[in-house]
Order: C-alpha cells, then structure tokens, then sequence
C-alpha cells in the first residue's frame, strides 16, 4: 500500500509546488501593480450599460447583434479544424460539402454586410 501512495507523491508535489507559485504570483501583482482607478476604468465595458441597473431601461441592442453575428461565424471555424483534419479520408464529396457550406456563410456574411449589421456608429 504504501508503494502505490509512493507513485503519487511526484503529482502532489507539482500540484503543490503549483499553488504556491500561483499565490505568490497573485501576490505580486497586487502588491507591485499599480492601482489607479478612475470613473472610466471603473465603468461598464461589456454591454454598454450598467449591470445592476433599472431592467427597464432601454439599451442598444447593437451589442447583442454582433455577439450573435461573432457566434455564428465563429462556429465556422469550429467545422474547419475537423474538416482540415480528416480531409484525406473523407475524400471529393466532403471538399465539395465544406463549399457548399463556406458558400452559404459567406452569402450570410454579405447579407449582414449589407444591412449594415457589422457597423457601428
């Protein structure tokens, strides 16, 4: 039993060696980093609106179109790392279905374009 305790001691010393470089780190920055804060820094960046705020207040919905837009084409991405991958076994017919399929999101990509979607006043 002990030998087997024994072939973790090399994981629990990383592990342990880990953390500690982790919190001094931490430290570190808190210690040596400056803090200046201001109203900008401290603003809300993410949505353009204050998080705990009125719910019914009116926000720009802008933010949530280009979200949706950089999600739908980052899935696009997220098909061609596979696809890259096994091209040689799936040979013509997954080539071909992959184009059919950048084709569709590039006329989608020229549509949003177009209606001005991925502009930003």
């Amino acid at each position: 039993m002990d030998a087997l305790l024994l072939e973790y001691l090399p994981i629990l010393i990383f592990l342990g060696i880990a953390i500690v470089m982790a919190t001094l780190m931490l430290a570190a920055s808190f210690v040596l980093g400056p803090s200046r804060p201001d109203s900008e820094k401290l603003s809300a960046y993410e949505c353009g609106f204050e998080a705990f705020d009125d719910a019914r207040s009116k926000f720009d919905v802008r933010f949530y179109l280009v979200a949706i837009l950089f999600i739908i084409f980052d899935l696009e991405v997220a098909f061609l790392f596979p696809w890259a991958i096994s091209l040689g076994d799936i040979g013509v017919f997954g080539f071909w279905s992959m184009v059919v399929f950048l084709g569709i999101l590039t006329v989608g990509f020229i549509y949003e374009w177009k209606k001005g979607a991925l502009e930003w006043e």
